[in-house]
């Protein structure tokens, strides 16, 4: 077999033409804003902290530690693989341009409604993480009390802040992911420093190490600790992100690729340290689980500092998570306005408009906080419906990541690598990829909680369903508009809608 030829280093403005599409996005991000991008999203002191109550009552401290450790392992095979692809098709369509590319329009169309599900449950589990974070300071700070309607007001807030932020341009998105790099790494040597220092009592290594608790209902300790994969499987998502603002990235075919893997390898060794950190900290096991601030971490904090220290760090941790939602707005609009470029939703002309001052698509990001604010709704009269709304951003996008892995690997030596590739490890590294995509999509639409009720269901398989029938009923009205540029530069009639949706 002969080696698949490979893309030659080039402008990035000429490869952007090339794939069919119009320059229209300032090309303003470096290789370090890039990656902070994704290392945003990612956000060990977002998803660890927010479902650090879901993992002391589903496995607890093992299955935690362990999870995170082995779950890394395979997220990083499948974010090598999704790199790789990247390389070769750095656009802010990515997922679903990728999966266009090399498998056709359909599967484009599938990919990127995935994704796009993921992206959006994404924002509303990250922004109504941090609303309950604030909830909790606040009952720390003011005796706040967080009722479920107190903490959507909260939620919209943000949201709010979120969307205002994004409308500043990439450049300002750049310098506060910069920023949140520093401030997460920062936030967690402060935690783990002081939990290691201040507090007189720690849970000796055994039991941070083996310790198995099964608050769930369910019986079955190995089907309990496969869904407790879902803490570490929820914050290690999001690195597409990179790839999102591909279009916003110089050198984007190398920076965009390593972006993707930096975020994962850096988050993966930090996320550790902060979890056992937590873990060797926690004074009362049942009362850190029914904490009445609802937050488990901030009762460690509580417990192990005083209501000063826990006030202070829960402060660092709450921005810490502001600054990831931001980033996840910025690549769930870009690939709002990616999908909406190629006729993939509904009033498309309407979500691919770009600001011609900020050249920040503008509409598209009100739309995505829009659709994140519906779906966190289910949290007003569900006290498990959080969990269903990070297994929503888990079964959308992890499929989206796999599925350009899968039919890269179908194309074999008619695959045309980017200057960044796995050479001989493309093959083994990305089936790896594949078939842990497979297990937790099959995996995170289980019931989390029995016996299950209308208050426990996991929503999440339900969420999956309705966005495939909506995706599959809209093809068929939309699939004469829907599609990819076909030449080399783009059609005269793509160049003049795109030249359109500029304001």
């Amino acid at each position: 077999m002969s080696p698949s030829p490979e893309l030659p280093q080039q402008d990035e403005e000429r490869r952007l033409r090339e794939l069919g599409y119009r320059p229209v996005l300032a090309r303003r991000m470096g290789g370090f804003g890039n990656f902070a991008i994704s290392f945003s999203v990612i956000s060990i002191l977002s998803g660890c902290m927010t479902l650090y109550g879901f993992g002391l009552n589903t496995g607890g401290p093992a299955v935690m530690l362990w999870g995170w450790a082995g779950v890394g392992l395979f997220v990083l095979c499948v974010g090598l693989a999704l790199a790789e692809v990247t390389s070769a098709y750095p656009t802010s369509g990515a997922l679903y341009y990728m999966a266009d590319r090399l498998g056709g329009r359909r599967w484009g169309w599938y990919t990127g409604w995935l994704n796009l599900l993921g992206l959006l449950g994404a924002i509303a589990g990250i922004d109504y993480g941090a609303a309950l974070f604030t909830g909790a300071f606040a009952n720390l700070q003011w005796g706040f009390v967080p009722t479920p309607n107190r903490t959507m007001l909260i939620f919209c807030a943000i949201l709010l802040l979120h969307a205002v932020l994004n409308l500043f341009g990439v450049r300002v998105v750049s310098v506060l992911n910069s920023v949140s790099v520093w401030w997460h790494l920062a936030g967690v040597a402060l935690i783990v420093g002081a939990l290691a220092i201040v507090p007189d009592h720690h849970r000796s290594p055994s039991f941070v190490f083996t310790t198995f608790v099964n608050g769930t209902g369910w019986s079955n300790p190995v089907y309990v600790a496969a869904i407790g994969l879902l803490l570490a499987q929820y914050t290690f998502s999001g690195y597409d992100a990179s790839a999102h603002l591909s279009e916003e990235t110089s050198r984007a075919s190398v920076s965009a690729a390593k972006g993707i893997v930096r975020a994962i390898w850096v988050s993966w060794l930090a996320g550790f340290v902060l979890l056992a950190g937590l873990t060797f900290a926690i004074q009362d096991y049942d009362a850190t689980r029914t904490t009445a601030t609802g937050v488990p971490p901030a009762q460690i904090l509580l417990d192990g500092l005083g209501t000063g220290g826990a006030k202070a760090l829960l402060l660092v941790v709450i921005v810490a998570q502001l600054f990831c939602g931001s980033a996840e707005v910025a690549a769930a609009s870009r690939m709002v306005f990616a999908f909406s470029r190629d006729g993939a939703l509904p009033g498309s002309r309407l979500w691919r408009t770009v600001s011609g001052r900020t050249q920040t698509p503008v509409a598209a990001v009100w739309l995505s906080v829009g659709v994140a604010g519906v779906l966190a709704l289910p949290s007003l009269y569900s006290a498990t419906a959080y969990n269903a709304v990070t297994a929503i951003n888990v079964i959308g996008i992890t499929p989206a990541y796999a599925i350009p892995v899968l039919l890269r690997l179908r194309a074999g030596d008619r695959f045309r690598r980017g200057p960044w590739h796995l050479g001989r490890w493309s093959r083994p590294v990305g089936w790896v990829a594949v078939v842990w995509v497979a297990c937790v999509t099959v995996l995170f639409c289980l019931p989390q909680s029995s016996p299950v009720t209308v208050g426990t269901m996991n929503y999440a398989a339900v969420a999956l369903a309705v966005v495939l029938l909506l995706a599959s009923v809209w093809w068929y009205v939309a699939r004469r508009s829907y599609g990819t540029p076909i030449a080399a530069y783009g059609s005269d009639r793509d160049q003049a809608e795109l030249a359109e949706g500029i304001i």
